[in-house]
């Protein structure tokens, strides 16, 4: 029995104030009656502000609260009675048990976008990878990863590493981060010496990492999109969904470095 929408956004605000009070990784907003919300995996963070002030411009009165995180963390804010609007996620593994557990409109689903896995090391760093084998050597001592369960980055890098008989030789090098942006930020901050992120992520903090390699990857790097079931207004939750997908929306994201899905 679904909860009323009264009581969701209350389990949402103890939801939120104990992420935060654990630092869980994850941005929360509490919404009102007349906002949309929409949680976001952390690689869309740039793209997706300049799309809710794009989307707010042409929809007046309409407010868009984005909470950002790990793919997998946001999947489990929404099973918890988190009164989400629009879920965009960086795989569609997530996205496919957000459709198993009858989370989201399947009919509403959509692929909206594409990105790349690459490597990357601090802008000032000697390391020359030509290659993932290359990170067994010596002068790489820890590589940042999201955690495979629940971050999509980490996911596909364990594939590639798994599918280069890689990953157990490296697992006393890896350092697990919470989302995609974390693994960036311990890579800019020369905390680690390498790290796997999103292409999107390089030009973020250009000036602070390179892009040593792009990984190959036998899973194609693709970002669906779907209305929450249970959204106050499942209404205005598709027509973000429509912007998102319209040439707007997709020249904000090429401008971010997403491709299209087809490219």
């Amino acid at each position: 029995m679904k909860r009323p929408i009264r009581a969701r956004r209350l389990v949402w605000t103890a939801i939120c104030a104990a992420l935060l009070w654990l630092g869980d990784g994850v941005s929360c907003q509490v919404a009102q009656a007349e906002d949309l919300t929409v949680s976001a995996a952390s690689s869309l963070t740039n793209a997706f502000n300049e799309i809710a002030k794009a989307f707010e411009q042409v929809h007046p009165g309409t407010k868009v609260l984005l909470n950002f995180g790990a793919s997998g963390q946001l999947l489990q804010q929404i099973a918890r009675g988190a009164p989400v609007d629009v879920f965009a996620s960086a795989d569609e593994e997530t996205m496919d048990r957000a459709q198993q557990q009858s989370l989201v409109v399947s009919d509403s689903r959509a692929t909206f976008a594409a990105n790349k896995l690459v490597l990357i090391v601090p802008a000032d760093s000697p390391l020359q990878l030509s290659g993932l084998a290359d990170l067994a050597g010596a002068k790489v001592r820890r590589i940042a990863l999201g955690n495979p369960d629940s971050v999509p980055v980490g996911h596909y890098a364990k594939d590639a590493l798994t599918a280069a008989g890689l990953w157990d030789k490296l697992s006393n090098k890896i350092i697990y981060t919470q989302n995609v942006r974390q693994s960036l930020d311990y890579v800019s901050r020369g905390e680690v010496d390498a790290g796997f992120v999103y292409l999107t992520d390089v030009a973020t903090a250009a000036r602070k990492v390179r892009s040593a390699m792009q990984v190959p990857s036998h899973q194609a790097v693709l970002y669906p999109i779907a209305v929450v079931r249970g959204s106050r207004d499942e209404r205005r939750a598709a027509d973000f969904i429509a912007f998102v997908r319209s040439k707007k929306g997709h020249s904000i994201l090429d401008k971010y470095g997403f491709s299209k899905p087809s490219d």
